[in-house]
């Protein structure tokens, strides 16, 4: 017999990017890219990718994802890592400009009441096409600045898209135009709600926290209180808050006249307060007792007093996981406060709920996608922020 021929074994460097891909193209191949409908309530009719945008883009898309996937045959190198960075950015630049052209052209051949929305397809590759530049970043250990960089380039490329009016036939974009008056009280709204939560959280969890350090013996009680008020769902909670403080409302005029109730912002905020208890404190307990004790001796030995060892020493060296619960706080907030429209609190929830009730999914989208952009971006500054942070003091 003769003998047997090997071929060489396929090594692959990065097993995240093929999931990414294949993914991706089973979500084109199987789903609808754009959904048709005949109006704003009814389901569309989903339509393929390569059947509604121009085929140039189609194929420039697959073009990029063939691309993307053979870098991870190549041996690992930072300039690769940041290459299939430029590769993927430009692929999630492409398929958004797919979508808008692909809305224009069905929308120039729809009835005036008909609706094209994006489909299950476009999210399954717009989001694959979002991990593998974050994928690609972590991977060439790119600092913050380049971090930035690629955020910017992202969006500028987007809101140029946008600005020209690439997407004005979209469903999601004519919602907007509708509401676009009170689109920015909404979003004001919905970040006044959340400052308003986190600032007196910090004020009320920091020093709750120091005291838990100072006397550990607090620590079962208070964290299961804590821990007893985030077993409560947000809406039976801010539900409970109604009538103690339309009771306090009715007996003392003035707070009524200050804005207090039993519906608005100020159950909202109460609401969103107590939940943001737990990571603020916890954090603080974390940090401060994670401070290597052997440096608070050092301070004590050089005569430092204990306010002087807690304000130069202790805090500055805790402060990397105070700002991760910080981060936490925030974007758990962002979330909880599109509940809070349900008592009149209003921002992006009112969206939500108004698209819920009329069953309009691209009205629960122009309140969905900016609260998930805002928990995003305050995820990545905060993200930042703490790795800055923990550089500085690591030095």
């Amino acid at each position: 017999m003769g003998a047997m021929v090997r071929f060489p074994a396929i090594r692959l460097y990065n097993h995240v990017v093929p999931v990414l891909v294949g993914a991706a193209a089973a979500a084109a191949a199987t789903c609808g890219f754009v959904a048709v409908a005949p109006n704003r309530l009814v389901s569309g009719r989903p339509v393929a990718l390569w059947l509604a945008a121009d085929p140039r883009l189609s194929t420039a898309i697959a073009l990029l994802g063939a691309l993307l996937l053979a870098t991870v045959f190549a041996a690992p190198r930072r300039a690769l890592h940041f290459a299939a960075v430029a590769i993927a950015g430009m692929l999630l630049l492409l398929i958004l400009a797919a979508a808008g052209q692909a809305a224009s052209s069905l929308a120039a051949l729809a009835p005036p009441l008909a609706r094209i929305s994006l489909g299950a397809a476009f999210w399954v590759l717009i989001g694959a096409a979002g991990l593998a530049v974050i994928d690609g970043l972590q991977r060439a250990r790119a600092g913050i600045l380049a971090q930035l960089a690629t955020a910017a380039i992202i969006a500028t490329g987007f809101a140029a898209m946008a600005e020209a009016g690439l997407f004005d036939a979209l469903s999601l974009a004519r919602e907007y135009h509708t509401r676009q008056a009170g689109f920015a009280g909404a979003l004001t709204r919905h970040i006044v709600l959340v400052a308003a939560a986190i600032i007196p959280a910090m004020l009320i969890g920091f020093p709750l926290g120091v005291a838990a350090v100072r006397r550990p013996h607090r620590q079962g009680p208070l964290f299961a209180v804590l821990n007893l008020l985030q077993t409560v769902p947000s809406i039976a909670l801010f539900g409970l808050l109604i009538a103690p403080l339309s009771g306090l409302a009715t007996a003392v005029p003035s707070l009524a006249q200050l804005g207090i109730g039993g519906i608005g912002m100020a159950p909202a905020i109460i609401a969103l307060v107590l939940y943001a208890l737990l990571p603020v404190v916890r954090s603080t307990v974390a940090g401060i007792s994670g401070v290597d004790r052997a440096i608070v001796d050092a301070a004590r030995g050089m005569g430092m007093t204990r306010y002087q060892r807690f304000w130069h020493v202790e805090l500055p060296l805790a402060a990397p996981v105070l700002l991760a619960g910080l981060r936490i706080v925030t974007v758990q907030a962002i979330g909880l406060a599109v509940v809070a429209a349900l008592i009149g609190a209003g921002g992006l929830g009112s969206f939500v709920f108004e698209g819920l009730g009329q069953y309009a999914a691209d009205l629960v989208l122009l309140g969905a996608l900016p609260a998930i952009g805002l928990a995003l971006a305050a995820d990545f500054l905060l993200q930042s922020a703490t790795v800055l942070l923990h550089r500085r003091t690591a030095t």
